[in-house]
């Protein structure tokens, strides 16, 4: 069996992280799915999905960490060709990827104690985004 669950939200900007736990681990209850695989991805080319330990610390040293190998104010042929300033968004969003799979076993998520499923934003500005959850099993 396969269920589809198309979520939205609404980001800041770059830097900002939500922690999509919740929301999946509703559409798993609500599938009546026992075990298999759940996908989610960002539907976009500069927003990402991960897994960490979504807490304020981990998402800035991410941040830190974003802005030390993608700077934002670095030099960005996307920018000459669009007239755009989110270069950095999207080198960033293409090494970050935009979907993980994770495994559920007796209707539960199998993830760690400190880990959650997290979008992030990228791109330089607010965006409305679109989360597609995927389920596959029985």
């Amino acid at each position: 069996m396969v269920v589809t669950v198309r979520h939205r939200l609404e980001t800041s900007g770059q830097g900002d992280a939500h922690d999509l736990t919740p929301v999946l681990t509703s559409a798993l209850v609500d599938a009546g799915l026992v075990e298999g695989i759940a996908t989610v991805a960002v539907v976009g080319s500069t927003a990402a999905i991960t897994t960490l330990e979504f807490e304020p610390g981990v998402i800035r040293d991410l941040g830190e960490f974003c802005e030390r190998f993608a700077p934002r104010a670095g030099n960005y042929a996307h920018h000459l060709r669009w007239g755009d300033d989110n270069g950095s968004s999207h080198v960033r969003a293409a090494l970050f990827g935009p979907s993980v799979t994770i495994p559920f076993t007796d209707r539960s998520l199998t993830l760690g104690t400190w880990q959650q499923v997290t979008l992030v934003e990228f791109d330089t500005g607010p965006r409305q985004r679109e989360v597609v959850i995927q389920l596959m099993g029985d």
